[in-house]
Parts: structure tokens; sequence; C-alpha cells
């Protein structure tokens, strides 16, 4: 029986340290080495150097693969892919797990078109940040066809993740659970930033804050807080977000979209949401991660939106 070959597409921040961590597994495991397509071939390179092998398009993956992963920033870009793979050949037989945040709605439709072609198709959204992606720490949400599941388990957890929460055969189940913990994240970083510029305005100062927050709440909190007291929340303009905001503002939409078609009121999402979009209009072309929230919110309480931090950082003092 010929050894399964595994395919990835999309070497954004969290795809780059999840593929590099797959590839290292099946280097190890003697397994065939990983097939991989970008947009920009070039973000591969390090990929490569680990054995794996470059080609240009999707459909070179889709043909080429028995398992295909994708980690890609938005819906379209998704329904892009899937037809793509669709159009590659015949797929009897494979397993696609897509990897992003999307609407369950697009779960649906590119798990429809899938197995309209004779696959399988698993939403695995993930949940941590790209230093997590490369420690391999993530934590996957996964629904699907249980054959499909038990295929790409191996794959997963203690290879790009630590845990996985299964959801069963529905695959809008695991983006809805992505969707109901992003509605956690984005409203701890709208308070958490909130509270520190608060803290800022009183004189009681961000680190004070910040020990009771790690005191208090753990690392979790104590993280999202150093996305601001390190300046991350708006990276140099020649630098890159972690997590960037035009992202976190498609998840934002995604939670109010949904949330509105079952009667629920999101606030404190919505204030985040404003805030993120407040953040793009006040820094027009500069990088930004998701926390830039907390710019937009010093900007509004008559603070500048950069910290002495971020100014030192950028020779503007």
């Amino acid at each position: 029986m010929a050894a399964t070959q595994v395919g990835w597409i999309g070497l954004g921040s969290m795809g780059i340290g999840m593929s590099k961590n797959l590839q290292k597994h099946l280097s190890k495991a003697g397994s065939p080495s990983l097939i991989y397509t970008n947009r920009t071939l070039s973000r591969g390179e390090l990929l490569q150097e680990l054995g794996a092998i470059p080609v240009e398009t999707v459909k070179g993956v889709a043909s080429k693969c028995d398992i295909i992963f994708s980690c890609v920033s938005n819906d379209a870009v998704l329904q892009g892919i899937t037809d793509e793979i669709i159009a590659s050949g015949d797929i009897q037989g494979k397993v696609y797990v897509d990897c992003s945040t999307v609407h369950p709605d697009t779960s649906k439709t590119v798990s429809n078109k899938i197995s309209a072609a004779g696959a399988e198709f698993v939403a695995a959204p993930v949940f941590g940040a790209a230093p997590m992606a490369e420690a391999g720490k993530l934590i996957f949400v996964t629904a699907g066809p249980p054959t499909a599941i038990t295929r790409i388990t191996p794959y997963l957890s203690g290879v790009m993740g630590k845990s996985i929460i299964e959801m069963g055969p529905d695959v809008a189940k695991s983006s809805l659970t992505k969707i109901a913990g992003n509605i956690c994240v984005v409203s701890f970083m709208e308070v958490i930033s909130e509270a520190h510029v608060f803290a800022e305005k009183t004189g009681l100062g961000s680190p004070t804050l910040e020990k009771l927050l790690s005191d208090m709440f753990g690392p979790v909190i104590e993280s999202y807080s150093k996305r601001i007291s390190t300046g991350i929340y708006a990276p140099a303009p020649d630098g890159k977000a972690g997590f960037d905001v035009s992202l976190a503002i498609k998840d934002a939409r995604h939670a109010l979209n949904c949330a509105s078609g079952v009667g629920v009121k999101l606030d404190v999402s919505g204030i985040a949401l404003d805030h993120m979009v407040k953040a793009q209009q006040l820094q027009p072309g500069r990088p930004l991660d998701s926390s830039s929230m907390y710019g937009a919110i010093r900007y509004e309480s008559a603070l500048d939106f950069f910290t002495d931090l971020c100014k030192k950082r950028d020779g503007s003092i």
C-alpha cells in the first residue's frame, strides 16, 4: 500500500509554523515529504530547507496528495481554493482539511462541494497565535466525517497542536466553536486595552496593571496585556503583525453576523470591532495587530496612538 502523501496550502503567519511542524513530523516518521504551495512561493524557503517540496499551484498540490491541509486568510480565498482542488482531477477518496477561521455557512458550502466530488472535508480551525503555531501548541476544533477525522488525527495532536476538540460530523459546529472563542478573545482584548488606558490616565501605571492581571488571571490574560505593553499592538512601519487586524475584523464580523441570526447582542464585540476599524483609519497602510484597538482607545482618551516605547523603537522620539 502506497504511503500517504500530505499537502499544504497557505503560508501566512499561522500556516508557516504549522506546516514546518508537519514537515518535521513527516521527516522523522520516514513519510513522504510535505508538498506545499502559497501565493508567494518564496515564503516557503524555510519549509523547503526542512525537506518540503514546493509546487506552483493549488491544483499541483491537490493532484499529488491524499490529504490536503489549508490555512488561508478569508472565506473568499477558501472558496477559490476549493474550486481549484475540485478542478485538479479525480479527488475520490481524498481528505481536504481547512484550518482557517470562516463563517459556518462557508464551511457547509465547501463541505458540500468536496463531498459531491467524492472526497471528504474536515473543518479544523485552530486556537492560538503564531508563536503557538510555531511551537506546535495549537488547539484544533475538528468536525467532519468520522473516517476523515481518523485519517488526519495523527497529524494534529502532538504534531501541530496540543489538543483536539471534536465536534462531530457537522462542519458548521467547529466554525461556531471557533467564533465563540473569538468572541471571548476580542472581548478580553478590548477590556484589557481599556484598563491599560485607565491605568495610564489615572497615574496607576501599566506595569502595576500588568502585574495585577498576571497574578489574578494567569498567563493567558498576561499574554494579551503584553501585546500592549511590548508594543506588539502597533509593529514598526516595516514590521509584520502577529495577527493582522484585518483578519480580526473579519472574525468579529462573522461573530456579529452569526449572533444576529439567532437574536443575540454582542455589545463588547461590536465596540471592539469599531475600535479595530478606527485603528486602521488612524494608521492607514501601517501594519497593525489585532490588539491595535488599544491605540484607538488611547486616541479617544486624548493620548497618542503610540506609546513612548513604540515611538522610541521607531525612532520618532
